[in-house]
C-alpha cells in the first residue's frame, strides 16, 4: 500500500518541481526578452526560442513521472 503512495509521491514531485522551476527560469528570461526586444525588435525569434527551451524541463517531468508510474 505504501509503495503505490510513495510512486505517486515521486511523480507528482517530478512533474511538480520541473514546472515550478520552469515558471521561475521563464519568469527572468521573459523579462530580459521584453528589455531586449525594447531594443532591437530583430532578437524576437531569438527570444521566442529562449522562452520555449525551458518547457522541455516539464517534458521530461513528466516522462519519468510516467516511467515511475509503469515502471
Amino acid at each position: 500500500m505504501t509503495e503505490v503512495c510513495f510512486k505517486y509521491l515521486g511523480a507528482s514531485i517530478a512533474v511538480g518541481l520541473g514546472a515550478l522551476a520552469t515558471a521561475y527560469v521563464q519568469g527572468k528570461i521573459g523579462a530580459a526578452a521584453v528589455g531586449a526586444l525594447i531594443e532591437r525588435r530583430e532578437l524576437t525569434g531569438l527570444m521566442i526560442l529562449l522562452l520555449a527551451i525551458p518547457e522541455t524541463m516539464v517534458i521530461l517531468g513528466f516522462v519519468v513521472a510516467i516511467m515511475i508510474l509503469l515502471g
